[in-house]
């Protein structure tokens, strides 16, 4: 048995509803994965965030109601999706780097022709999206209502009670911030951060 993650549960400081994630269940239509690897972004404290430097339309939905999704398209080809945090008018993210895939492993398997194993299907922000089917159609949808059929779940596993932490991947500002969590020894992770 499982549970929908609620608005109250999203509306906190990145920093605070990163490592909260670890854990839980991001559910889409093609299936399902446990976060095991997330990423916070701090809006206008953060050089490394959209937000940085303020409101615009490709990043208004990070300024507006928790517990929705903000969805990038990167590199010209990729897909990455983020949880909106804090309150509304306050800019705050967490990117969802890596999954442990839980069901719909085949049809993962069918949309990442790439991954020669089950632990490179949702190993990186991109392949997460990709094997989940999560897509620029779903950026500003709503978690907490299921909105396309897309949301967070608790099914009772606690996040880790000592993560692993180290700085985020691949900013050229803000890159020294250890603002990357990730659940210890858990081989899906885009890459182990390193240190506690």
């Amino acid at each position: 048995m499982s549970k929908r993650l609620g608005r109250r549960f999203f509306a906190r400081p990145a920093l605070e509803l990163a490592p909260e994630l670890l854990n839980k269940v991001l559910v889409t239509p093609i299936g399902s994965a446990r976060i095991v690897e997330v990423e916070a972004y701090c809006g206008s404290e953060d050089p490394g965030s959209h937000a940085y430097r303020g409101p615009t339309p490709r990043t208004e939905v990070m300024f507006g109601r928790p517990g929705h999704l903000y969805v990038y398209f990167t590199y010209g080809m990729h897909w990455c999706a983020n949880v909106v945090a804090e309150r509304s008018g306050t800019a705050g993210a967490v990117l969802l780097r890596a999954g442990t895939p839980l069901t719909g492993v085949d049809e993962m398997t069918e949309r990442r022709t790439r991954a020669r194993r089950p632990r490179d299907l949702c190993s990186g922000p991109a392949k997460l999206c990709q094997a989940l089917g999560i897509e620029g159609d779903h950026g500003g949808l709503d978690l907490t209502t299921a909105e396309m059929g897309v949301s967070i779940r608790d099914d009772g596993t606690p996040p880790p009670a000592r993560p692993a932490q180290g700085v985020r991947v691949g900013l050229s500002k803000g890159g020294d911030l250890r603002w990357r969590w990730a659940v210890p020894g858990i081989p899906d992770v885009s890459r182990p951060p390193v240190g506690n």
